[in-house]
């Protein structure tokens, strides 16, 4: 995407978007690359999008809030993905006045992010939990923790390919150094969970999860359509078995560029054209069947 307005950003690498002034296309693309909320993609008024180059670092502007700063970093590293918002918050507090109380610390548009403000989340990959139905059970350990579970895309959005969003529910009362604590102590029982699920699963249907992972593969090597909840899915299960050691050879980061370059609009944008539903799914096996033989 190119820049549609000229900004006096934060930092020389950071990029404006008004989101107005982008089609619905470039707009769900954003989405899909998590630099924007599905609810800042379909308001209208004056709102937008400041992105830095490399990505992992944006701002929403009249979302929810005036101001949402996201920091996003592959793999846990909640604090390093804290320190870059907090420097990049630093920046932009030099030339705003951001609305705050002495007693209740940041003020928000939602009572629920009043006080720090901060919003800690993981994006954590749980099949096991999922294949030997755990997964509810999961869910109310976490709410009972002070976290919840989302969709991929977050609030109001369904699991896809059983990845699960995890975020604290409150940010009152406690500094960001304890909510990061707590998200850290609710990842690592969820992925003492997870490698306890995946244990079941090899000592009581190694073959079936042998033969699950083998035939995705299959499939996204040959298929000539392919749906997004296919893709998803079958996604889903080989990177379980390369994380299970059945597919060695294929690295976890190819089928992640693969979930993320096979997005519907994603697709639309490399084709330089809107495409019906039945013809993403034609491109979509193409590109999937071409990467996995490269």
């Amino acid at each position: 995407l190119s820049s549609r307005r000229s900004l006096h950003a934060p930092s020389p690498s950071m990029v404006f978007f008004r989101t107005t002034d982008l089609t619905e296309l470039e707009r769900q693309l954003l989405v899909e690359r998590h630099l924007i909320s599905p609810a800042l993609a379909e308001e209208k008024g004056s709102r937008g999008v400041l992105v830095e180059s490399g990505e992992c670092l944006s701002v929403m502007v009249n979302e929810e809030d005036h101001l949402r700063i996201q920091s996003i970093l592959s793999g846990f590293q909640p604090d390093e993905a804290w320190v870059a918002a907090r420097k990049l918050e630093a920046g932009l507090a030099d030339r705003l006045k951001f609305a705050e109380s002495v007693r209740w610390g940041y003020l928000t548009a939602c009572a629920t992010n009043a006080g720090t403000g901060l919003r800690a989340s993981v994006l954590i990959h749980l099949p096991g939990l999922v294949l030997t139905r755990e997964m509810d059970r999961v869910i109310r350990g976490v709410a009972q923790m002070g976290f919840v579970v989302r969709g991929i895309y977050g609030e109001g959005t369904a699991s896809a390919g059983n990845l699960y969003q995890i975020s604290n529910q409150l940010t009152m009362g406690k500094a960001e150094e304890a909510l990061l604590n707590d998200l850290r102590s609710v990842v690592d029982e969820l992925i003492a969970c997870e490698i306890n699920a995946r244990e079941t699963l090899l000592c009581e249907a190694e073959t079936q999860i042998e033969d699950k992972v083998g035939r995705a593969l299959g499939i996204l090597r040959n298929a000539r359509l392919l749906t997004s909840q296919e893709l998803m899915n079958f996604s889903s299960a080989i990177r379980l078995g390369i994380d299970m050691d059945v597919l060695p050879g294929l690295a976890t980061g190819t089928i992640n560029d693969i979930m993320v370059s096979t997005q519907p609009s994603h697709l639309q944008y490399r084709a330089g054209k809107p495409l019906a539903a039945a013809e993403r799914d034609v491109l979509r096996a193409a590109v999937v069947r071409e990467r996995l033989a490269s």
